[in-house]
């Protein structure tokens, strides 16, 4: 079954950086938007990162100015670098992306496992 697989994650101090990384399981047809949102332990699943299929991006304001969301169109694999680390950012990250899995079947919502970023203080 497709999935979305993410890997980068771990842990760092403060004020560091990490960089994840995602990309479906198998051989897709199509990808359109793709992101990352992140769940703290006790908290809802919040947005983090967006970026289209033309490359626009968009950012809470919480990580705006630190992070950063790319992908590689070729590689159908998204990516988030992440510097200035605070303590807050602690959190499991999840990236979802909208894919189309062959030519015969239409737009749908992927998540992926997630990936846990602690940061310590």
């Amino acid at each position: 079954q497709l999935q979305l697989v993410e890997s980068g994650g771990g842990l760092v101090q403060a004020g560091g950086s990490l960089r994840l990384s995602c990309a479906p399981s198998a051989s897709i047809f199509s990808i359109n938007d793709m992101g990352w949102f992140r769940q703290a332990p006790g908290k809802q699943r919040e947005w983090v990162a967006l970026i289209s299929s033309a490359g626009r991006t968009n950012y809470a304001d919480s990580v705006k100015d630190r992070f950063t969301i790319s992908r590689d169109n070729a590689k159908k694999t998204v990516y988030l670098q992440m510097n200035s680390l605070e303590p807050e950012d602690t959190a499991v990250y999840y990236c979802n992306a909208e894919v189309r899995a062959t030519w015969r079947t239409t737009w749908s919502g992927y998540w992926g496992q997630g990936t846990q970023v602690t940061v310590s203080s």
